[in-house]
């Protein structure tokens, strides 16, 4: 049996992802990692404008430039797969997210690597690990008919 790990939360807009939860499902279910495109996944994490920020623009994703630590990012191993779930509201396809390894994704862009191992949770799995910070644990919103 494993330890568990520390708590770790992601927050994203009105959702929060226990990535601690998230590490538990995948050490109890073993999954093969697929590769995460590194160009793609940074630019839409805004992390091709951290280092860059326009003034006139702003990242609706990702981190914020000012308190991003760049020199823990460049320490990362990034041979430890980063973890993306599903965002899921209600009404709509769920859409992935990465949850765990935004400074692991930084580093690989800055050094040219092209890929990084992620796993991949479920559907089901998503739904253990999100909560609506409003709605509580394992509730999200509603959208559309019911």
């Amino acid at each position: 049996m494993t330890t568990p790990h520390r708590q770790q939360w992601f927050h994203y807009h009105v959702w929060v992802f226990a990535v601690h939860t998230a590490m538990d499902l995948i050490d109890a279910w073993p999954r093969p990692t697929r590769p995460l495109d590194v160009p793609t996944w940074a630019q839409a994490f805004g992390l091709t404008r951290i280092d860059n920020p326009s003034p006139h623009t702003i990242s609706l994703q990702g981190p914020d430039p000012e308190h991003f630590d760049r020199a823990y990012a460049m320490s990362t191993d990034l041979t430890k797969p980063v973890i993306v779930t599903h965002l899921l509201i209600d009404g709509a396809e769920p859409s992935p997210l990465l949850i765990d390894g935004t400074h692991r994704l930084y580093r690989a862009w800055r050094e040219g690597v092209p890929q990084l191992p992620a796993y991949l949770l479920t559907v089901a799995e998503s739904r253990l690990v999100q909560e609506d910070r409003r709605l509580g644990p394992g509730r999200t919103w509603r959208v559309g008919p019911r």
